[in-house]
């Protein structure tokens, strides 16, 4: 049976981009960015959640994150999910994130920026 690692989100920037190179000059840019939902609970309290991911971009792509975006900064990521694991002091990680195919900027300029 074949499987789908397929990712949408909408959300907003909750810092600003961290833009990186590789050791073979790759430029890597890693976002975070919430998700908020609102639902009403069965005694019909208006509940608001928000969900947290960690994405990152690579390429001229993750330049131009790093270049336009800002903390706050409204975008739809498509991408998968990748799992990071390392090691450090002897004590397994893992990571869950979500590799950016497109980051797609929504929302106007901001104000004061040429047309």
């Amino acid at each position: 049976m074949s499987s789908v690692n397929r990712v949408f989100l909408i959300g907003n920037l909750t810092r600003e981009p961290s833009l990186r190179t590789t050791p073979t000059g790759m430029s890597v840019c890693d976002l975070g960015i919430a998700m908020n939902d609102t639902y009403k609970n069965r005694e019909g309290k208006r509940i608001e959640s928000v969900c947290f991911a960690d994405v990152v971009t690579w390429s001229r792509q993750a330049e131009t994150c790093a270049q336009y975006l800002h903390k706050g900064s409204r975008v739809l990521v498509e991408g998968r999910l990748q799992l990071d694991r390392w090691e450090k002091d002897g004590q397994p990680h893992s990571r869950l994130r979500v590799r950016a195919d497109r980051v797609q900027f929504l929302g106007g300029r901001p104000s004061g920026s040429a047309p």
